[in-house]
């Protein structure tokens, strides 16, 4: 009988152990997930199976991660063309960090692409962000009117291109 009341008195103490772990998986699963994973059930058998862990789970991010490394690893007027484009496209100041979250470019890090970008004739660094530097400081339709009429040899396309973004809608055919 007293090894009746000891096996009883141990499968109590497993079931509390059980649903301590099950509590405790339950809070760190819905702290990283808003689901809640159901508590694993508690074998009714003296013995218990011990249950292997979980599969660690790698990063589905993996295509990301090798897309920011070949980023990184490219060569220095890549890596500049690519925040160039980015500046000219958004047409706004960017820090450095905001550099690096929008074309993973770390211009930090590197050196050779700060000064690069710091040297280059297309864009403006103020100390903190840099900008998309235009030829001609043209903001909108009204602006790009005034400037024709006052250039009487005519201005190339090309210059007028990068004054801001729909400047080829509103040039006149």
């Amino acid at each position: 009988m007293a090894l009746q009341e000891k096996l009883d008195r141990f499968n109590k103490q497993q079931e509390k152990c059980q649903s301590m772990f099950s509590n405790i998986a339950a809070k760190s699963a819905s702290s990283r997930a808003t689901a809640t994973p159901k508590p694993a059930p508690v074998a009714a058998s003296p013995f218990l199976s011990v249950k292997t862990p979980a599969p660690v789970k790698f990063s589905n991010d993996t295509e990301r991660l090798q897309h920011i490394n070949s980023i990184r690893k490219a060569p220095v007027g890549a890596q500049m063309k690519r925040v160039i484009g980015i500046l000219f496209q958004t047409r706004q100041a960017f820090t450095p960090e905001q550099i690096n979250e929008a074309c993973y470019v770390d211009v930090n890090g590197n050196k050779d692409v700060f000064e690069g970008l710091r040297k280059n004739l297309k864009v403006n660094y103020d100390g903190k962000r840099f900008s998309c530097k235009a030829k001609h400081d043209v903001k909108n339709k009204n602006e790009l009117l005034v400037l024709i009429r006052k250039c009487i040899e005519g201005i190339s396309v090309i210059d007028l291109k990068d004054a801001y973004p729909n400047v080829m809608e509103d040039l006149p055919v």
